[in-house]
């Protein structure tokens, strides 16, 4: 989803915007790239560094899994928020 707009980051890029480990991210790129959903394209200001972006396929795989995503989240934020929209709020706080 991050990948779904006009953002080309390079993968280090990627990982700390998702809260992620490099190592991580790049085994996770390695797989998505596999499958045909993410391809490496080469920094046009760096020609040593590459930059990610979804291919075809890859964004019809993300516009597959909005739908199911909206649902889910609506699902996970009225479980964890009920009637109270500041519940969350204060249980974070909370745990914090």
């Amino acid at each position: 989803m991050a990948l779904s707009g006009q953002w080309r980051p390079r993968i280090g890029e990627l990982a700390e915007f998702l809260g992620m480990d490099s190592t991580t991210m790049t085994a996770a790129v390695k797989t998505l790239g596999k499958r045909g959903l993410v391809s490496l394209v080469p920094d046009p200001e760096d020609a040593r560094a590459r930059r990610l972006a979804l291919t075809e396929d890859g964004r019809e795989v993300v516009a597959k899994a909005v739908p199911l995503w909206r649902e889910e989240h609506a699902r996970v934020q009225a479980e964890l928020v009920g009637e109270d929209p500041l519940a969350l709020a204060r249980t974070l706080g909370e745990l914090r």
